[in-house]
C-alpha cells in the first residue's frame, strides 16, 4: 500500500497514477470532499479515501490514528501536500506563515511519526518527500514556502538517520517549473523569463516527478536514503 498526500493536485495524480499502474493500493489524503469524489472516480472503490485539513491540528491526529490502524501494511509514504500563499516578509501576518509551515511541513512530521512505527515493525519502509528548488535557492516573496520546503531537507535527512538500519529508506524529490494549473497562470512574458534559467529551456511533466518518485519507493533504490533529487532541468546544479 502506498500513502499519497496532496493526491489532487497535478504532481499528485501523476504519482496517483504511477502507483496505480504498478498494482498499488492507494490510501489518498485531500483537504476536499469534491476532490475526494473526483479521484474515487478514477481510481475506484478499491483504494481508500481520507479527507485530513493539516490546516486544522484538531482532526489531523485523529484521522492519521485511524489509519495507522486500519493499514498497518503502509510501504510507501509520499508526502506531496503543499500550498502557497506568498507576501513580503514585512506584509506577512501570523496567519499566512502558520497555514504554510503546518501544511507544508508539520504534515511530514505528523504523518512520518505516526505511521513510522507500522514500518519498523514490519522492517521496511519507503518514504518520500517533495520539496521544491526554491528550498535550496531561495525565492523572494516566499520566506513561508521557502522555509517550509527546506524544513523538509533537514527533517528527513534526520529521519534517515535514525531508521537507516531498520530497511527504512528517506529522501525527497524537489521539483523545478513542473507543468501544471500553477504554471499554466504565468503570462508568455513570465515563462520566457523563467525559461531563459533553465538550460533544457523547457518545462517539466508532472511524470518526471512521478518517475521519480516511483525508482525511490522501489528494491532498485535500497542503497539510496538521506539524498535530495531535484528535477529541474538544470535550473539549479549542484
Amino acid at each position: 500500500k502506498v500513502l499519497i498526500t496532496g493526491a489532487s493536485g497535478g504532481i499528485g495524480k501523476a504519482i496517483c497514477e504511477k502507483f496505480h499502474e504498478n498494482k498499488f493500493i492507494l490510501i489518498l489524503i485531500s483537504s476536499s470532499d469534491e476532490n475526494l469524489e473526483v479521484l474515487k472516480e478514477k481510481f475506484g472503490e478499491n483504494n481508500f479515501y481520507y479527507k485530513i485539513d493539516f490546516s486544522k491540528n484538531d482532526s489531523v491526529d485523529t484521522n492519521l490514528s485511524l489509519i495507522s490502524k486500519d493499514h498497518k501494511d503502509i510501504s510507501v509514504i509520499v508526502n506531496n501536500a503543499g500550498i502557497t500563499d506568498d507576501s513580503l516578509v514585512l506584509r506577512m501576518d501570523q496567519k499566512k506563515w502558520d497555514k504554510v509551515i503546518n501544511i507544508n511541513l508539520t504534515s511530514n512530521y505528523k504523518i512520518i511519526r505516526e505511521l513510522l512505527p507500522n514500518m519498523l515493525s514490519n522492517r521496511y519502509g519507503k518514504i518520500i518527500g517533495i520539496s521544491s528548488v526554491v528550498a535550496t535557492s531561495g525565492n523572494p516573496g516566499q520566506a513561508n514556502y521557502v522555509a517550509s520546503k527546506s524544513g523538509m531537507l533537514g527533517l528527513y535527512k534526520s529521519i534517515a538517520h535514525e531508521v537507516a538500519r531498520r530497511n527504512i529508506n528517506v529522501n525527497i524529490v524537489s521539483p523545478g517549473y513542473i507543468v501544471t494549473s500553477m504554471t499554466n497562470k504565468l503570462n508568455e512574458n513570465q515563462k520566457n523569463q523563467i525559461l531563459e534559467k533553465i538550460p533544457m529551456q523547457k518545462f517539466g511533466n508532472p511524470n518526471d516527478i512521478a518517475n521519480m518518485v516511483y525508482f525511490l519507493s522501489s528494491d532498485e533504490s535500497s542503497y539510496i536514503t538521506g539524498q535530495n533529487f531535484n528535477v529541474n532541468g538544470g535550473m539549479l546544479m549542484f
